[in-house]
């Protein structure tokens, strides 16, 4: 519906179709905290993939579901974002995420390893 700047960051204003609105967020205190995942979606309801992958790879590196799956398939101990961007780096044969854009063969190896990820996760989800 809106985004706007204030001095603290952005403020999203969203409309929910009443259907769609869990009860528990109509009965919740003012000032609630609350988590939303949003992805930009493609003219067939699909989520559209990232593009930038210096930019996707920064973000899979800060994510504890790709340090749970280092953890799980490559043997990391309580992996730390630096140790994934090292994981990263390594597969890919780079020393830097912006070798991405232009390295077609770090892309493949990039994309071989996502690949991988997605299955997994989508495994090991429970629903």
């Amino acid at each position: 519906m809106a985004l706007k700047q204030d001095a603290t960051g952005y403020v999203l204003t969203v409309k929910i179709h009443p259907d769609e609105i869990p009860e528990e967020l109509l009965r919740d205190f003012v000032g609630a905290r609350y988590m939303i995942a949003m992805a930009r979606l493609n003219d067939d309801e699909t989520p559209l993939l990232y593009k930038n992958k210096v930019q996707q790879a920064g973000m899979l590196c800060r994510d504890y579901r790709f340090h749970k799956w280092l953890e799980a398939e490559h043997f990391a101990t309580k992996p730390t974002e630096k140790e994934a961007t090292e994981f990263v780096y390594q597969t890919c044969g780079i020393s830097s995420r912006t070798e991405l854009n232009g390295n077609r063969a770090a892309q493949n190896a990039f994309a071989e390893m996502v690949n991988e990820y997605e299955t997994w996760r989508k495994e090991d989800e429970p629903f």
